[in-house]
């Protein structure tokens, strides 16, 4: 504490008048107080943190379940201000003396409609220790279930009454607890409200809890209302881009029974255009006014210019990065114009696009070129590709029909380069069919596309091209599932192979195809350049074990083969394990894989449902 002393100034050399007169006592005042403030408030600091320690409780509840006990500790009074300086003497003997009635009303949420409190209050170095003891009792069970309708549901839409009772998540011999109660209640009214019956609502409910016998008897009654139906569209929001847009895409007309469906469809339609940055669709429910509701649309829109970018990796292509430019109102039109590219370790690519405005039922008319080098296996291909296509994207199918000219070069290593090009009416289709779009647990996935070419048109030889590539999950038990994958392909002409673009043409291996092998690796190895190939198979089956909702472990068998002589196939099969991510971004796969025909481990890092 040197600061607290007062010793008579000393005088530097060359500055003799300086410390004397009025200003030298001032200096060493201020010094004083500034030392005697500092040492106040450490002593302050110190009796706060003194204060705090002795006004402090600590809380252990014992209680089981488990669920119950957490209950408890996040809602129960006594555990909740625990860690308050603040609570004096008369608050501390409220919350000991309100604590048993509040376990009581807690405990009856999740059906412990007996449970016997204890509370003891102990004082341990200076500190009170409270201790409260529950023994919950026999939880309600549900003895029977009342489920009843009134109104138009019941002669008009039986099959959605039914949708109502199953959408009703407990069942007879199910814990009672009010969460659950409240959860299949809302849960029921809400698939009773999703067609037709927007304005239902419950009109009695009732659970009658016995606690002698611990039983409870639920009875709900839904009123229907009225059949409603969709008027037209009321938009709002729309400055930069015609409004036609909106009812172009609009799969719904007006006079249409009420379908929660439908109206996502449509928010799904005008999100998949490039225009809207958000979409909000409210429906009027008023039940006198069911017929042709009006149906309140709110777009946010996209500036004109937009930039996107992105960086990326992947075990198949390594580093990559992306980007985008796009301009919305081509020739004042709302013609949406874009330049995009993409660079990784094995390929370049580059595209232009311009496009019309969706028309009527969704249909998008569009102009492209594009450019693409390839290097991988030995084997270097330089694609130009252009033309017009008209697409349809709608919930649950996508629709592509295109006219497109291929040039394609192709460098490998026993032969010069090859050039072949191909003038090719192709047509494309899409169904997704899944309970969930990011991490689907049933359902399917299938992509089929198709097309050909006349040689002289514009083309070097005559074939006609398919491809279909299929994933069906299958749910085993409340969390596993398994995943099986199919793809086929084939060029079917008379002549060889190199005579068709080998952009058109396959070759198998990688993350997404046959695993254990590298990235396009199986094809036909000429002097160990991998060329691409007429025919592909390939099918994996995978088992996927969650541990919890996030995480999971899979074990996988993959098999496939790249030909142009399906007489002289060789199958390539590999085995191996991974981990499973929900990230919030989409599903993450890590594997570990073992070519069995070329004896290689190899590991694979993929983002998304590959399709």
């Amino acid at each position: 504490m040197a600061g607290c002393a007062i010793d008579k100034p000393r005088l530097r050399r060359g500055k003799a008048g300086f410390g004397r007169g009025p200003v030298a006592p001032m200096r060493h005042w201020l010094r004083a107080w500034l030392a005697f403030g500092l040492v106040m408030l450490t002593l302050a600091a110190g009796n706060a943190h003194a204060a705090k320690a002795a006004a402090s409780y600590k809380v252990d509840i014992e209680a089981t379940p488990r669920s119950l006990r957490k209950l408890l500790e996040a809602h129960l009074d006594i555990a909740r201000f625990a860690k308050r300086p603040d609570i004096s003497d008369d608050q501390f003997e409220f919350l000991i003396t309100a604590t048993p009635q509040q376990v009581r009303d807690l405990a009856s949420t999740q059906g412990y409609f007996t449970p016997v409190v204890r509370t003891d209050v102990r004082t341990i170095d200076d500190t009170k220790r409270v201790t409260v003891s529950v023994d919950s009792g026999p939880q309600t069970v549900i003895s029977s279930i009342s489920l009843s309708f009134r109104g138009p549901v019941l002669t008009e839409d039986p099959a959605q009454e039914n949708a109502a009772r199953f959408a009703f998540s407990l069942h007879e011999g199910d814990p009672f607890s009010q969460g659950g109660w409240d959860d299949a209640k809302n849960a029921s009214l809400k698939a009773l409200q999703a067609r037709r019956y927007l304005g239902a609502k419950i009109y009695h409910s009732e659970a009658r809890v016995d606690p002698r016998t611990h039983e409870a008897k639920l009875s709900v009654t839904y009123e229907s209302g009225p059949t409603f139906t969709m008027g037209k569209l009321d938009v709002s929001g729309t400055l930069r881009y015609p409004e036609r847009i909106v009812e172009n895409v609009n799969p719904i007309s007006a006079g249409d029974i009420y379908d929660v469906q439908r109206v996502a469809e449509l928010q799904r339609q005008l999100q998949n255009t490039p225009y809207y940055a958000s979409v909000a669709i409210d429906v009027d429910s008023d039940p006198a006014k069911p017929v042709e509701t009006p149906m309140h649309v709110k777009v946010s829109e996209y500036p004109y210019n937009s930039i996107r970018g992105g960086v990326g990796y992947s075990t198949d292509n390594g580093p990559l990065v992306q980007g985008a430019y796009s301009y919305l109102d081509t020739f004042g039109k709302a013609w949406p114009f874009t330049v995009e590219g993409r660079v990784d370790q094995i390929q370049q690519y580059g595209q232009i696009e311009l496009s019309m405005p969706p028309g009527r039922r969704a249909w998008t008319n569009s102009m492209l070129a594009s450019y693409t080098t390839t290097d991988v296996s030995d084997t270097r291909i330089y694609s130009i590709r252009g033309g017009v296509q008209r697409a349809r994207t709608s919930q649950f199918i996508d629709y592509n029909y295109a006219l497109l000219f291929y040039q394609d070069r192709l460098d490998q290593n026993a032969a010069a380069p090859t050039t072949s090009r191909a003038l090719v009416p192709s047509w494309s289709w899409t169904r997704r069919n899944t309970d969930d779009p990011l991490f689907p647990r049933t359902g399917n996935l299938i992509h089929v596309e198709a097309g050909f070419a006349v040689k002289g048109v514009l083309t070097d030889q005559t074939f006609i091209r398919g491809y279909a590539r299929g994933q069906q999950y299958l749910p085993i038990g409340k969390e596993d599932l398994v995943l099986i994958r199919a793809e086929l392909g084939g060029v079917f002409t008379s002549g060889p192979s190199s005579g068709i673009p080998a952009s058109l043409l396959f070759r198998a291996g990688g993350s997404n195809s046959v695993r254990g092998y590298g990235y396009q690796s199986i094809g036909n190895n000429v002097d160990g350049s991998v060329l691409p190939t007429k025919y592909l198979v390939t099918a994996s089956a995978e088992y996927q074990h969650w541990f919890n909702h996030d995480w999971g472990a899979a074990a996988f068998f993959d098999v496939g083969t790249a030909t142009d002589t399906w007489g002289e196939k060789v199958f390539y099969p590999g085995v191996g394990v991974g981990a499973r991510w929900r990230s919030p971004v989409g599903p993450v796969n890590v594997d570990v894989a073992y070519g069995i025909r070329n004896r290689s481990v190899r590991p694979y890092l993929t983002l998304g449902i590959a399709f």
